[in-house]
């Protein structure tokens, strides 16, 4: 995004708005599937990083410790590539980055 880009959306803040809420839509629409222990836990994404499922085989449930590693491995598998879907939409052509620190952002 270049400097004239960015001072056409200030002079237009109806159109930032609506610029923004179509990208919470395609950042929403993302999902991303997330997986530990050979495919025991399962966890999807969105782009927003709201978890929408979280599937856990009966043999992952028999060693709690176990098993709360594998969530939080599925998770972060999860998340990782969330974050890089919605980087990937928002950085192709008309898309704008994520600033450093924002989900999404390096």
């Amino acid at each position: 995004m270049n400097f004239a880009e960015i001072m056409d959306m200030l002079r237009n803040p109806q159109a930032v708005q609506a610029r923004i809420a179509e990208l919470k839509e395609k950042t929403e629409r993302i999902q991303a599937v997330g997986s530990a222990g050979g495919g025991m836990v399962k966890i999807t994404l969105n782009g927003s990083l709201d978890m929408l499922s979280c599937e856990i085989a009966s043999e992952a449930a028999s060693d709690i410790g176990l098993l709360q590693d594998l969530v939080r491995a599925a998770y972060n598998d999860a998340s990782a590539k969330a974050k890089e879907a919605v980087q990937g939409e928002l950085s192709g052509p008309g898309g704008m980055g994520f600033p450093p620190g924002m989900p999404g952002g390096a």
